[in-house]
């Protein structure tokens, strides 16, 4: 549920290219991962797909000077600003990168592709219009430390309470990556994100492994329907606590330049 979004990765290393602090291939090669090959289609432009470097760049061009993230789930627009095609889509991938001073927004459609015991994944970029207007329901990222911490106090003292197998352990992996931010010789963002945001997302990060774990591995004590509704009543509050704070982090970049130029 909180494993890094495709549109997360785009963000901030599309953030980091934008501030020179990584090549178009770098940000290109780290946005793809392990995927086979990412193209953009709907460039203003370009008649067909491109590469994700050249659409980096020409995005650029048109004006985008920054990437935000959208992590929308039913009833809960987050990270969107319309219009109604835009987050229709978005909605329907959970995820999407809009971009900050040119009205542009990728979607990302993900496929398998290749016979049986040889399939890749290959992504194709939607580019649509975006309104250019304040994201919904996005915490600054002290609110989203404070949230995460709350939230998962609640989470574990309800799941414990009723015996729910692993959170115990995880929560204390989450208490230990808040303590620590990120790991030895792993970027949790790219270059150019303020350590705030790397411990806000790396803390998010644990808390979904804990709200996955509480989900589902086996159901410890809570056998009756009203514990499992108590168990799925505490964690959806996680849950979309965790994914505000995702948005946060990897949104600060363009916070940051906001509150930098005085808007």
């Amino acid at each position: 549920m909180l494993s890094e979004p495709r549109s997360g990765r785009l963000a901030a290393w599309g953030n980091a290219l934008l501030a020179g602090a990584v090549s178009p291939d770098e940000a290109a090669s780290a946005v793809v991962g392990e995927d086979a090959v990412h193209r953009v289609t709907g460039l203003p432009g370009e008649p067909v797909p491109v590469g994700l470097t050249l659409a980096l760049g020409r995005l650029r061009r048109l004006g985008v000077t920054g990437w935000r993230v959208a992590l929308p789930a039913p009833g809960h627009p987050l990270g969107l600003s319309g219009p109604p095609e835009f987050n229709a889509r978005a909605l329907e991938a959970e995820e999407a990168a809009v971009g900050f001073g040119a009205p542009y927004g990728l979607v990302p459609e993900v496929s398998e592709v290749g016979p049986e015991g040889d399939r890749h994944v290959e992504v194709l970029w939607h580019c649509l219009a975006v309104r250019e207007a304040p994201p919904a329901d996005v915490p600054s990222l002290g609110e989203a430390e404070r949230e995460l911490a709350e939230a998962l106090r609640e989470a574990t003292t309800v799941l414990t309470r009723l015996d729910v197998a692993a959170s115990g352990p995880a929560a204390d992996v989450a208490r230990e990556a808040y303590r620590a931010r990120s790991e030895a010789g792993r970027e949790v963002l790219a270059p150019g994100y303020p350590p705030r945001a790397v411990r806000v997302l790396e803390l998010a990060r644990r808390i979904g492994l804990l709200v996955d774990l509480a989900y589902g591995h086996g159901h410890g004590g809570a056998v009756s329907a009203s514990e499992m509704a108590a168990r799925g009543a505490a964690l959806r509050p996680v849950e979309r606590v965790a994914r505000r704070a995702q948005v946060a982090a990897y949104n600060s970049y363009v916070e940051e330049r906001e509150r930098e130029r005085g808007f």
